[in-house]
């Protein structure tokens, strides 16, 4: 793999981990020596992207917090990525677009860089410093109430934000997909608002990767029908791909390598 890549997979990974990462943890991940990642985070180090600590590194740019969130950002990494990519696809230059502050839409961000012109709205905090980096995107963020476990902006002052506003696109995550195809997540609040949020897309677009039929959530907020296009992972069963399949599109976006 070159070695530009490789780095730009490091930052990807501690971007959104938001902690500390072993030297073994990077190499196991990358399938690599653990003195070739050293050689990497030296570098790295040296440009200021990272700062090295006994044995690993955290990202640079903002403080690292090891929350909930991050973690579920960090879970099934390259799933997430592969859902990310798929996802930018569906953006084209010009188009105004919604991304919720679900875990596996934060890797949406990282690849919006090269969509062309594109306006972003989120009541997302976490992904504020990733789409900074994009000369390419206008930004705004939706305000409400912090919610410090999701990273994020919520509740009424959002809600009544939002009405005014109508996007080409919104991209949703979910908790849980359930056997029926409805969309949970675990909080009253946040169903109410993903609702809100749900209404406001030319086209709506579910992120959420196979995993998620076994996740938590006991908060519907909507169902497969109410979304254009569903992106997930390869691990559904036959049987509810066919059903599922009945109430939306499905893509099924592939991991590098």
């Amino acid at each position: 793999m070159n070695p530009n890549i490789r780095q730009q997979q490091i930052l990807e990974r501690l971007r959104a981990a938001q902690r500390e990462w072993r030297v073994d943890e990077i190499a196991a991940a990358l399938q690599v020596s653990p003195l070739t990642i050293r050689r990497d985070l030296d570098q790295l180090a040296n440009d200021g992207s990272v700062l090295r600590t006994h044995g690993g590194c955290v990202y640079a740019g903002r403080m690292a917090l090891e929350t909930d969130y991050h973690r579920r950002v960090a879970a099934h990494f390259n799933l997430k990525q592969a859902i990310g990519a798929a996802a930018a696809a569906e953006v084209k230059p010009g188009h105004a677009i919604l991304i919720n502050d679900g875990s596996t839409c934060f890797h949406l961000t990282s690849h919006l860089g090269a969509c062309g012109a594109v306006t972003v709205y989120t009541n997302s905090i976490a992904m504020i410093s990733e789409l900074n980096r994009f000369p390419n995107v206008r930004l705004f963020v939706l305000g409400g109430e912090y919610k410090q476990s999701q990273v994020s902006l919520d509740g009424g002052i959002l809600e009544r934000a939002l009405e005014w506003l109508e996007f080409d696109t919104v991209f949703l995550g979910a908790d849980r997909v359930d056997a029926a195809g409805r969309c949970l997540v675990r909080d009253e609040e946040v169903a109410r608002t993903t609702q809100v949020m749900l209404r406001r897309g030319k086209r709506k677009i579910l992120l959420a990767d196979h995993t998620k039929v076994d996740g938590v959530g006991h908060v519907a907020y909507g169902g497969l029908g109410d979304f254009d296009l569903w992106i997930t992972s390869k691990g559904l069963s036959s049987g509810l791909k066919r059903s599922y399949a009945k109430q939306t599109a499905i893509f099924e976006a592939k991991p590098k390598g």
